[in-house]
């Protein structure tokens, strides 16, 4: 196998490369975009970190590519559905400089809290101030952690270290997890009103992006101190420097940035406060952490030589062919239920029971259980969650996961039924194929008939008469087409479930009034990209 390396990486974490003779490898640093494409279709793997973009174009060059490794935790700049089309497996290195992060947020803390960035020039250029420089300790303090994850949980050990109280906000993990880590559970307005310290360790996407703005530095304690290691703009950077001008804070420690490198105004102010401790993404920059995704990716490309199951693959499951043509049809199905289903879920999940009946449980049903997994716990991690993941990013997390299997089937010849159990409750659905197309059956105890589409309203209440016309009108109002209606009840004016399919996103203003209107008990606005990309 010829392998080509197109950046910076560990010398020492290529050494079971190097040294397996059945591997040639390349290394060819800041190669132009041309030369790249001209030389791709020699090699059967290529390693980058961030440095090489590995798009559809480059892809469509590399003719006998078979692995794309990212020596890191992200894939931001690898196409993985390109690569997949083309049967290209993606390996990254999830784990290797978790470490790092953590060790980096503690740094970042420490430096704040004992004035070590701005003590350090004053005895430099020949001062010797020390009032000037008065710091604050960690003992005592309460940290509020956001994301239990990889890094979070190993920054709460550290910080328990220092004998710190430690709280930690996470609706995608479970209680007991929390216990593991000797943290307490609590919702993010108790972080806003207890937490001395804020440290986030979640990935950016849609609903973490701008997750702290000015309303939460309003409900904090005054002279918080707030530490972003994880992505930048999960804290919004113009509330940051409000909070600090106006003294609610007492500094802030950012290693990561909305834009990278940081060239506006806005952010060169934040940047040179005085209280603001900075770095510019260092958190996985140490040597250890280098050479150990280095060694990650090294080991997963012997793994695919050698025929063994790679474990940090990203796009490409490996189940039985055979099996896997009974299961194909179901696939689709269940990652749609699992994706509408994370959406609806309460906080904190315990266990995820998937429930198999008629002919399909004739069989295996492993794949279809990753493949629900992964659709439920994809909207909670910064790991893609997927069929060869999946379990594992559970198992992380705490969740226990049942499969149960009956051949007997009421009403349908296959049914799946998937349930989250929460400390709020639980959430169940049901589906069936009808026709080759995905049909939810059933959600709770209330019969229902749609198909996921991209964007939908899941509305519960208490049956009275206007209410559907008041739903309608308050939609229409706002230019929000329905597009298709369920209604499920249990009896005559009793409970109510309706199920809206809409043509475009309704505001968060319009879901306020449709759950003041009809005084809903359960209101949510779901957005299915599987529905969307079928």
């Amino acid at each position: 196998m010829k392998v080509l390396i197109t950046d910076e990486i560990s010398p020492e974490g290529l050494q079971p490369l190097q040294e397996d003779p059945r591997i040639q490898v390349d290394v060819k640093l800041g190669l132009a975009v041309e030369e790249l494409h001209r030389i791709i279709g020699d090699y059967e793997a290529i390693i980058t970190r961030s440095g090489t973009r590995v798009d559809a174009a480059l892809i469509q060059h590399a003719k006998n590519l078979k692995i794309i490794a990212r020596a890191g935790v992200g894939i931001d700049n690898v196409e993985v559905d390109a690569a997949s089309k083309q049967g290209i497996i993606v390996v990254n290195a999830p784990y290797g400089n978790v470490n790092s992060a953590a060790e980096h947020t503690m740094a970042l803390l420490l430096s704040l809290c004992r004035n070590i960035t701005r003590a350090n020039p004053s005895l430099k250029s020949g001062e010797w101030k020390r009032a000037p420089f008065t710091g604050h300790e960690l003992k005592g303090r309460t940290l509020g952690i956001i994301g239990l994850g990889k890094v979070g949980g190993r920054v709460a050990l550290r910080a328990k270290a220092f004998e710190m109280e430690v709280l930690t906000y996470d609706p995608y993990i479970s209680e007991k997890r929390a216990e593991d880590f000797g943290v307490k559970l609590v919702s993010l307005d108790d972080i806003m009103r207890y937490a001395d310290v804020i440290s986030v360790h979640t990935p950016l996407n849609d609903e973490t992006r701008g997750m702290i703005r000015a309303e939460h530095f309003e409900r904090m304690k005054n002279g918080v101190i707030v530490v972003n290691c994880a992505r930048g703009g999960i804290i919004d950077e113009a509330a940051t420097l409000e909070a600090l001008d106006s003294g609610r804070l007492t500094g802030a420690a950012f290693d990561v940035w909305s834009e990278e490198p940081p060239t506006s105004d806005a952010l060169r102010r934040l940047i040179g406060h005085e209280r603001m401790v900075v770095t510019p993404h260092l958190g996985a920059n140490t040597f250890e952490a280098q050479k150990n995704v280095a060694v990650d990716v090294s080991r997963e490309i012997i793994h695919y030589l050698d025929g063994r199951p790679m474990e940090n693959a990203v796009n490409i499951p490996r189940f039985d062919p055979d099996l896997m043509e009974h299961m194909r049809p179901f696939l689709g199905l269940l990652s749609q239920m699992g994706e509408f289903l994370s959406q609806l879920v309460p906080a904190n999940p315990q266990k995820i029971t998937f429930s198999y009946y008629g002919k399909i449980a004739r069989y295996d049903c492993a794949p279809l259980t990753v493949a629900g997994l992964a659709a439920l716990l994809n909207r909670a991690t910064d790991t893609e969650v997927n069929m060869v993941n999946a379990r594992l990013v559970a198992r992380n997390m705490g969740l226990a996961i049942e499969e149960t299997r009956t051949t007997e089937a009421e009403s349908f010849s296959n049914m799946i039924s998937l349930s989250v159990h929460t400390p709020e409750g639980q959430r169940s659905m049901a589906g069936t194929l009808f026709e080759g197309k995905p049909k939810i059956v059933k959600m709770r105890d209330f019969q229902t008939d749609f198909t996921p589409e991209p964007y939908m309203l899941v509305m519960n209440y208490e049956d009275r008469p206007g209410l559907i016309g008041k739903i309608g009108t308050i939609l229409g109002a706002e230019g929000v087409n329905i597009g298709n209606m369920n209604l499920g009840r249990r009896a005559k004016a009793g409970e109510a479930m309706v199920v809206l399919s809409i043509d475009s996103p309704a505001s968060d203003e319009v879901l306020e009034q449709l759950a003041t209107a009809i005084e809903a008990r359960f209101l949510k606005q779901v957005h299915m990209t599987q529905a969307a990309a079928d």
